[in-house]
């Protein structure tokens, strides 16, 4: 935990894919960095969502997506603004009945899902830093695993789409839920499977940009975290913790 300005806990939780791990090996001389392959043990619509951010009060997440846009190319960083939903059979709130929030339903608005100030600083960073990056972008998260078909993809794009990944949703709705200042680091991989004359999606393409992808994230975490912390937070943190409380119905009696 650390402190900002007037004594305001920011408990700051980071959430990332296999391309940002690294692995160490114990030697006799010891520890070494090793080339290594991460495989995902956990399917996308398996990811205990809930638990991941639980007792934080702020989530920086990266995560990586294919470009429906011609302009957003690959390697570059979108900060999300927007959403849209085609997942299916993900919890997607605390109120479901299997803890203290048995009698309980909570309607929260996702009208402005993604924290607006910590946005700001992210915009902020990485302009400072020279990243590749867009303000601003909407990221349709699909079920997975697998990747979406071409017909898919152009509905995407016709429905106003920048992005596609495959985690997003549920994790936003839940921060929405917890008063949480949540934001997310679109990493642009490929362009998907809709564009004329580029390679369709594949795992070993993934892999490659994604690795290529993991410095740019972390120098914009390294440095956007400090900042956060030097920050005042009362005022978005209470305001979010309003808004969760009064989106919860009272229990039927």
């Amino acid at each position: 935990m650390a402190l900002g300005a007037a004594c305001t806990p920011v408990k700051i939780g980071i959430i990332c894919g296999a391309g940002r791990t690294e692995k160490y090996l114990d030697t006799p001389f010891d520890k070494k960095n090793i080339d290594c392959v991460l495989i995902h043990t956990i399917m996308p619509s398996k990811v205990n969502h809930q638990a991941n951010i639980w007792k934080v009060v702020h989530v920086l997440v990266t995560t990586a997506c294919g470009s429906l846009r011609e302009e957003i190319q690959p390697g570059d960083m979108v900060i999300i603004d927007q959403f849209i939903d085609r997942t299916s059979l993900r919890p997607q709130t605390f109120y479901d009945g299997s803890h203290c929030s048995a009698r309980r339903m909570c309607h929260i608005s996702m009208a402005e899902p993604f924290c607006p100030k910590t946005r700001e600083v992210l915009i902020e960073t990485a302009k400072k830093l020279g990243l590749p990056y867009l303000s601003k972008g909407t990221i349709v998260t699909i079920k997975g695993p697998h990747f979406s078909s071409r017909a898919e993809s152009f509905v995407f794009r016709t429905l106003g789409a920048d992005v596609i990944n495959m985690t997003t949703i549920p994790e936003v709705v839940l921060a929405r839920e917890a008063g949480i200042c949540y934001a997310s680091i679109a990493m642009a991989i490929d362009y998907n499977c809709w564009k004329e004359h580029e390679e369709a999606v594949s795992v070993d393409g993934v892999l490659k940009t994604m690795k290529e992808n993991a410095n740019k994230a972390k120098s914009l975490l390294l440095t956007t975290i400090p900042q956060i912390v030097s920050m005042e937070w009362s005022e978005p943190l209470q305001n979010l913790k309003n808004m969760a409380q009064c989106s919860v119905l009272p229990p039927r009696l």
